[in-house]
């Protein structure tokens, strides 16, 4: 069932599916159940290592996974559906000039004060629909993360798609990730390579807060 429009703070979880249920081969890495993430501590929402997507959206990526998986690859997972809680974790941050623990590695040339003008952090995020995720591709063959040219939250312009700093190979291999996402039926996002979301996605207007656990 659609959710009521323009709804902020839903808790009901009716329409979504743990991502492992629905795509078994994906691996899990969630960066804000760690503490490896651009603030350093664990995010709040983020009971569990696990991942949630609307059940539409899981089904969609179920196709993406089984193209790739033909290919040598499985998908790994970064971050899915994001409680609003998350987001006001991420703003009070943003917030907080003084904490600047994690600089050097997710934002060395950009000016904390910076992050809300320059639209690295919002007091809303789409991933709180239930429709996006963040995601990266794993080499089954060499046993590593394909080479994207850029980490997964680097606040910067290296992870634009189309940034003019990237290799031949790496640029392939965004390209080929994005083909198959929006074969799929993602929309891709052009300041993040990692970033997709659902075309139609089921909650276009609705921001959920239940937790991930």
């Amino acid at each position: 069932m659609k959710q009521q429009k323009n709804c902020i703070g839903t808790m009901d979880s009716s329409g979504f599916v743990e991502i492992a249920d629905v795509v078994p081969d994906v691996i899990l890495e969630i960066r804000y159940y760690s503490t490896f993430n651009f603030i350093g501590d664990r995010i709040d929402g983020y009971l569990k290592p696990t991942a949630f997507l609307t059940k539409e959206a899981a089904a969609a990526l179920k196709r993406a996974s089984d193209k790739f998986v033909k290919q040598g690859y499985r998908l790994k997972i970064y971050d899915a559906y994001r409680p609003q809680m998350a987001v006001d974790h991420f703003v009070r941050w943003a917030k907080d000039i003084e904490d600047q623990r994690m600089k050097k590695v997710f934002y060395p040339k950009v000016s904390k004060d910076k992050l809300f003008d320059l639209g690295f952090i919002a007091e809303h995020s789409g991933h709180s629909r239930g429709s996006t995720v963040d995601m990266t591709l794993f080499d089954m063959a060499r046993g590593c993360d394909v080479d994207m040219g850029g980490p997964f939250d680097y606040f910067g312009n290296i992870s634009h798609f189309e940034n003019a700093d990237l290799t031949d190979e790496q640029r392939a291999n965004r390209c080929l990730l994005r083909d198959v996402m929006t074969y799929a039926g993602f929309s891709p996002y052009e300041k993040e390579w990692w970033h997709f979301t659902l075309a139609d996605e089921p909650y276009p207007d609705t921001y959920f807060a239940f937790p991930v656990e």
